[in-house]
């Protein structure tokens, strides 16, 4: 792990510690399924955004300046918010996810915990791809670059349609769902019961493969933008597991609020194409592709600093919220859900179909 601000001592710290946290966490959720209240996701989201503001000063503080990472705290800053708000967008899908499988309100914990349980596996192996990618081809920037520009347009162009607010099952779930024995009843939390001596799967079966299928898919676009932000495979890695420990406290507190935000679709695609051509200047600073400039380094192109990053990421979020909410406030809910879509909140829906 030379390539990295953490020894491998501190890389092997933070996946014990982060296993602990997971294990606990499932075991508390697995004996007792219930739906949290308020007070108790406040606690629980205060105390994961307390300890990566923390974790991040200390990068900021102690961590010794890297070639791959020139500055660790502002670069996990950066990467932590960019999780987060793309973390935020991909609580639409979770709600409609929900919504399409009746999920009982006292078991959508266990589905959450679970997917994103998958979700960090997934994006582990990403990030150890995307850091091979990147050390021995410099030209995987144009790549990383053009993709987060392509995404960015896609967004703007669903918001400006007013979102979409119809869930299309994958290829996978849709297998599932024609070709293994299921049954329609819920067995609490598990994932296959027996009916008449014969093995089926819940709908909790389904649930939790939808989330892990949908998680790979968010993977994609958030991988090559924190990889935008830090090249630093240890600071991707604990930018995501912050903004994904939160994930689940922040889908039961952000309730009717995430139906506001009806600029989010604007805002992250700014943001994704600003990291999007950040890093396709890199790209071109770094260029060795024989068919661009003879092979050389594009001078004139240049790096953009972290700190505007930083400075760009926390202003697009905070005129993003604000402007959502004032244009809200004049809105009638049937014009917000035409915007946004029909997500019932959770614990606001009924358990059935």
């Amino acid at each position: 792990m030379g390539d990295s601000v953490a020894s491998p001592l501190i890389w092997a710290i933070t996946i014990v510690v982060t296993v602990g946290v997971l294990m606990v966490d499932l075991l508390i959720i697995g004996r007792r399924p219930h739906e949290p209240s308020m007070k108790e996701v406040s606690v629980q989201l205060g105390l994961y955004v307390g300890l990566a503001i923390i974790f991040g000063v200390c990068l900021w503080v102690f961590a010794e300046p890297h070639a791959l990472s020139p500055n660790p705290g502002p670069e996990f800053f950066a990467g932590w918010l960019t999780e987060y708000s793309l973390s935020i967008d991909n609580l639409f899908i979770f709600i409609i996810i929900m919504a399409k499988f009746a999920v009982p309100r006292e078991y959508q914990q266990t589905a959450l915990m679970i997917g994103i349980v998958l979700a960090l596996i997934m994006r582990a192996i990403f990030i150890v791809v995307g850091a091979a990618a990147i050390n021995n081809f410099s030209w995987v920037f144009y790549i990383f670059g053009l993709f987060l520009v392509w995404t960015a347009w896609k967004l703007a162009k669903e918001g400006a349609e007013g979102g979409d607010d119809e869930y299309e099952e994958n290829k996978l779930v849709q297998l599932a769902e024609r070709h293994l024995p299921a049954t329609k009843e819920w067995h609490g939390t598990h994932l296959f019961a027996k009916e008449n001596g014969k093995r089926l799967i819940t709908p909790m079966f389904l649930v939790i493969l939808t989330l892990g299928t949908t998680d790979l898919l968010f993977a994609l676009d958030s991988i090559p933008a924190i990889y935008g932000l830090t090249k630093d495979p240890y600071i991707v890695f604990t930018a995501n597991i912050f903004a994904l420990m939160g994930l689940r406290q922040l889908y039961f507190l952000i309730g009717g609020l995430l139906q506001r935000l009806i600029y989010l679709s604007y805002g992250l695609a700014f943001l994704l194409g600003f990291i999007g051509v950040k890093l396709i200047l890199h790209a071109m600073h770094e260029n060795e592709l024989p068919f661009i400039n003879g092979g050389e380094h594009i001078e004139w192109a240049p790096d953009i600093p972290i700190w505007l990053s930083l400075v760009v990421i926390i202003g697009t979020l905070a005129v993003t919220a604000v402007a959502s909410l004032l244009a809200s406030r004049k809105m009638s809910e049937e014009e917000i859900e035409a915007r946004t879509g029909s997500l019932q909140a959770p614990g606001t829906g009924n358990d059935s179909h």
